[in-house]
């Protein structure tokens, strides 16, 4: 996610942060290498223009306390700056999703097609039903492309969220007509409405848009861009926002965004804050959008607190209880535990994505870690731990050669692969030992030595 914009923003903080003394000369000189990284990444240049001069002008009139050095505060001005950019200067209220309207507030999607109007649909049901307690309907109006409304009815299945039913041969207006009587009669809380997109922007489906969004009265009027367009978001952006009382955008595929222009641009451009980012294709692969933690990731710092929130979002709290009460009761941490952690650790999502969320120094690992070889590694373990008795799970030490081959056999894997296994085991084991005595630097220095690492982490 923004790769190249983050690589080269992260070595002018460092070179920013090495300099004694902010001079003229070495401030024109970071300003010239932070243009061209945000010109590089496709950021509009009217928005490059406005950023540059308004650090330059914070940078000139800034007293530095007497703790910073003038580098680590001009980085400081820099971050605030790109936090404004994105929306960070906003109302709580604007940035947050309004649903303070009579049941069902109505969310209207918009944007050409391929965007990822639908999965975004099916994405947003999943989120306000498990962040806001939600009772969700979709519906789709999309009459044009072909297993459109299909496509939804299934996402939505998926999501949790109930299904307005409609026919490729009905009328865009009726079908969304239809959707709010069903959400009123069946006290559904929220209406979400997919609408028809094109190849690039039209006048027919600017006025269907139009006529939709008058007859449903939308609550939120939500603009669908994929981020990897670059410059034509900008465009498309701005013909929406001219049609369109939009309140939010969507930016969509930021995971597969190397270059991340478009999250910069867009908000400029409409003058809507960017509500939600697509950052994964599953259901789940929806963030609400921060712009002071985006900053910090554009600028390499990390975003430890979206990664705590996937944490405590991910892991099953009775386990963990469950657990620290055996551990701390004296009772031997057992593969069925450390079956357990790593099912945990595969709820939590692609070990990329969370590697991504740490600063620049930790997230460069995440380039190395291929998503679907770790999900399959850890696959691997938990077949392994699969093919033992309960007694060989509570135990162990019964593990000896004869039984390794029976365990290899019945995973199907070599009996080196069991042997791995069972280092990684006892190694996590040694470590449970620690943080039961307390010592926490100790257990730390026990993860840094992990041989062979752990599930899915690359070997180096």
């Amino acid at each position: 996610m923004l790769d190249q914009l983050t690589d080269k923003l992260a070595r002018v903080v460092k070179t920013m942060r090495g300099q004694a003394r902010l001079t003229d000369a070495n401030m024109q000189d970071m300003l010239r290498e932070v243009r061209m990284a945000l010109l590089e990444a496709d950021v509009a240049l009217p928005v490059v223009r406005e950023f540059i001069a308004a650090v330059k002008d914070k940078a000139a009139g800034e007293d530095v306390a007497g703790s910073l050095t003038p580098g680590q505060a001009l980085v400081g001005i820099v971050h605030k700056e790109l936090t404004r950019l994105m929306g960070g200067d906003l109302p709580v209220a604007e940035r947050e999703i309004n649903l303070a309207v009579q049941p069902p507030a109505v969310i209207l999607l918009a944007g050409l097609q391929g965007a990822g109007k639908t999965t975004t649909a099916a994405k947003l049901a999943k989120w306000l039903i498990e962040q806001r307690k939600k009772k969700v309907l979709t519906v789709s109006t999309d009459v044009y492309r072909p297993a459109a409304i299909e496509q939804l009815k299934s996402v939505s299945a998926q999501a949790g969220a109930g299904f307005c039913p409609s026919e490729a041969s009905d009328q865009p207006l009726a079908i969304a007509q239809r959707a709010l009587d069903m959400a009123r009669k069946q006290f559904f809380d929220v209406l979400i409405v997919d609408t028809a997109g094109r190849l690039a922007i039209d006048e027919a489906m600017m006025q269907e848009v139009a006529a939709l969004h008058g007859a449903v009265k939308p609550a939120e009027t939500l603009f669908v861009v994929d981020a990897m367009l670059g410059q034509d978001a900008v465009n498309t952006a701005k013909a929406f926002a001219d049609r369109l009382p939009l309140t939010g955008v969507v930016l969509t595929k930021l995971d597969g965004d190397a270059r991340g222009g478009a999250a910069l641009s867009v908000r400029h451009v409409t003058g809507r804050p960017i509500k939600f980012v697509g950052v994964a294709e599953k259901i789940n692969g929806l963030e609400r959008f921060d712009a002071e933690r985006m900053a910090g990731r554009v600028l390499g710092m990390g975003d430890i607190v979206s990664l705590v929130e996937d944490v405590q979002k991910s892991i099953d709290v009775k386990e963990a209880e469950k657990l620290a009460r055996k551990m701390q009761s004296g009772d031997k941490f057992d593969l069925n535990d450390f079956r357990d952690q790593i099912g945990q650790m595969r709820k939590m999502g692609g070990l990329s994505s969370m590697l991504e969320k740490l600063p620049a120094q930790f997230a460069q690992a995440a380039g190395q870690v291929n998503d679907k070889d770790a999900d399959r590694q850890i696959r691997r373990v938990e077949g392994i731990i699969n093919a033992m008795t309960p007694q060989e799970r509570a135990k162990p030490e019964l593990i000896k050669a004869s039984r390794k081959r029976r365990i290899a056999a019945g995973s199907g894997v070599p009996v080196q692969e069991v042997n791995r296994m069972l280092n990684q085991f006892e190694q996590m084991q040694s470590m449970m030992k620690q943080m039961k005595k307390g010592g926490l630097a100790k257990m730390m220095r026990g993860l840094g030595a992990l041989k062979g690492g752990l599930p899915g982490m690359p070997r180096r």
